[in-house]
């Protein structure tokens, strides 16, 4: 259980959108940071494109962690970013650099990831981008 998480990061590290769809369930549950629910691999890889558009990050300082019964996980872990092109709402982008402590929590289903919640404090963010 703790592998598919692992493998997850990885391939986020990695860059490779389809090593992370890989991991998850058909009917992934995405919880984003301050944003609506998306249900589904199309529209988790949607998201992954619209961040790879805006943002080119990499997380260090990773710390996983899981049940006792193997069905939920959570990681905490720092985001080593740069802010590459505006997103809607937000301050302008000219490569701002960041580092931002986050955390993710995963339900697991049949050794696939069927949930992942992202946590992160966007004023945060917006305070190192903005400066």
């Amino acid at each position: 259980m703790m592998q598919i998480v692992t493998d997850y990061f990885e391939a986020f590290n990695a860059g490779d959108v389809e090593a992370m769809l890989a991991c998850l369930t058909d009917d992934v549950a995405h919880h984003v940071n301050e944003g609506q629910v998306r249900r589904g691999k199309d529209l988790f890889k949607a998201f992954c494109a619209h961040m790879n558009q805006c943002y080119a990050e990499t997380l260090t300082d990773m710390v996983v962690f899981s049940g006792k019964d193997g069905a939920r996980a959570a990681a905490e872990y720092t985001v080593n970013g740069t802010y590459l092109q505006t997103d809607a709402g937000l301050p302008e982008a000219n490569g701002q650099t960041y580092a931002l402590p986050a955390g993710s929590f995963f339900d697991i289903r049949d050794g696939k990831i069927a949930r992942v919640t992202t946590h992160y404090n966007l004023a945060d963010w917006v305070r190192q981008v903005a400066a």
